[in-house]
């Protein structure tokens, strides 16, 4: 088992930054793919971005070139670090992760095992 908890939330004005981090606990994440969804008020959950164990990354359209997903194995932690946000940003944020060895669809909510209660993020105008 894998506990995720997010951290870093909170409410910026646009254009500003936020970094979110997500402390994993049970075991290591070195064998982790990690990533990061948020639903935003009456929305679906989307996918943001993605980190493969062996650091290929992935994003979304819409935070592409804004938003960079990295890992550190040995604080066995992930990161989110947001710049520019914009009011769209707007949403809660999970993190998520699944083992390498059952790799599934990185944009695939239903693929990750593992998520965190959230953290949430304000952008206001």
């Amino acid at each position: 088992q894998v506990q995720l908890v997010e951290s870093g939330g909170g409410l910026v004005q646009a254009g500003e930054s936020l970094r979110l981090s997500c402390a994993a606990s049970g075991r290591s994440i070195s064998y982790y793919d990690m990533g990061w969804f948020r639903q935003a008020p009456g929305k679906e959950r989307e996918f943001v971005a993605a980190i493969y164990s062996g650091g290929n990354r992935f994003y979304a359209d819409s935070v592409n070139g804004r938003f960079i997903i990295s890992r550190d194995n040995a604080k066995n932690t992930a990161y989110l670090q947001m710049n520019s946000l914009k009011p769209e940003d707007t949403a809660e944020f999970y993190c998520v992760a699944q083992s390498q060895y059952n790799r599934n669809p990185y944009y695939l909510e239903n693929a990750w095992t593992y998520w965190g209660q959230g953290t949430q993020v304000a952008v206001s105008s």
